[in-house]
């Protein structure tokens, strides 16, 4: 397993990757290609073998990160694919200065929430109707230990 940045030839197999998961945030190709050029963006990709298994996308605003967007591939799923790509952005947020590191996560995946929960982000609010196709409310969910004990 390896976590490198995104590049433009990564970008079929992550529009593959997103079409078989309805729970992640849903980008289009050119949503994707412009990602890779903002600054300060970050896409990160997880191959297993030859394939990417995974991405995650987040930036930092000041001196706070936010992940935007994570998936796997649903096969791949509870195979540390997930926990490598999140602690691979949060030390980059780490090298940047990040102080805290927030997301938002659909109210009804609770497989995201139980997650994140092990990643130590705590629920912090909520958004009502933040989704749409079905509408659901977002809960808020914020890490302040940016970097955790295991990785620096």
């Amino acid at each position: 397993m390896r976590v490198l940045p995104c590049t433009e030839a990564d970008l079929s197999q992550i529009e593959a990757i997103l079409e078989r998961s309805p729970e992640a945030a849903r980008w289009t190709a050119r949503a994707l290609r412009e990602a890779l050029e903002q600054d300060p963006l970050h896409v990160l990709v997880c191959w297993q073998d030859e394939d990417i298994a995974g991405f995650i996308s987040g930036r930092r605003v000041g001196d706070e990160g936010e992940i935007l967007n994570l998936a796997v591939k649903p096969e791949m799923r509870r195979k540390g694919i997930g926990q490598a790509l999140v602690e691979a952005l949060l030390e980059i947020f780490a090298k940047d200065r990040v102080v805290q590191v927030f997301l938002e996560v659909r109210e009804s995946n609770t497989a995201a929430i139980a997650f994140y929960e092990k990643m130590n982000f705590l629920l912090t609010g909520k958004r009502p109707a933040y989704y749409q196709n079905p509408v659901a409310a977002a809960l808020i969910l914020v890490r302040t230990e940016v970097v955790s004990p295991s990785t620096g």
